[in-house]
């Protein structure tokens, strides 16, 4: 197991703690990565576009004029698709992009995101943090003293003051453990655990 050093606020080395290699330390494979971060965003896309077609479109299925005689091109309805206001043809309709991957994979994919934030050094931990009101210059100072930008922030619990005044920082974000995921340990350069946390992942991941 690799023993990390547990900070304060003000950077200060406070205790120790072990990390399993299991979870921690494992061969990081960008294909697994790739698979899963792909799946996260295919399952935010809205898929919302949609056109109308021939059936969808309001309008009589009178044939326009005759068939012969006019000098004209054969005409059908006014819902043709080559007409101003006409059905669109092979439009997109209304669908899920969202795919399934197997849980197993899925927290291995958790496993070496964790793992590369701890073998690239931009892992940290921090015993507590603990706001008297909501005010964002105290997240701000805060990771200016641990030398930390672009941090993701991992709790075990909520913390109300930590989570409002993070809202306004475009690079900080707050995650409960139970929120965790590969997508946003892989978005923010550093990863910051509170002490408590790393129990809570370690149980959702060795499940």
């Amino acid at each position: 197991m690799a023993v990390v050093d547990v900070l304060n606020t003000q950077a200060e080395k406070v205790s120790q703690i072990e990390l399993r290699d299991d979870i921690f330390n494992i061969p990081v494979k960008s294909c697994v990565l790739h698979s899963v971060v792909t799946m996260q965003l295919a399952k935010r896309r809205a898929g919302t576009a949609s056109v109308k077609h021939r059936s969808d479109v309001t309008g009589s299925t009178r044939k326009l004029f005759r068939q012969k005689g006019t000098g004209r091109a054969r005409r059908g309805d006014i819902k043709s698709p080559v007409l101003r206001g006409g059905g669109v043809v092979f439009g997109p309709n209304p669908r899920s992009y969202a795919f399934s991957i197997p849980k197993k994979v899925r927290r291995l994919a958790l496993r070496m995101a964790l793992s590369s934030k701890f073998q690239d050094d931009t892992l940290k931990i921090i015993n507590r943090i603990e706001f008297d009101q909501i005010k964002t210059r105290q997240v701000v100072d805060m990771l200016r003293v641990l030398n930390m930008d672009q941090t993701l922030i991992i709790t075990d619990s909520p913390i109300l003051e930590l989570e409002l005044s993070s809202r306004n920082l475009p690079n900080v974000k707050v995650l409960r453990t139970e929120g965790l995921n590969v997508y946003d340990i892989l978005k923010y350069r550093n990863l910051l655990l509170l002490e408590p946390a790393i129990p809570a992942i370690e149980g959702r991941l060795l499940k």
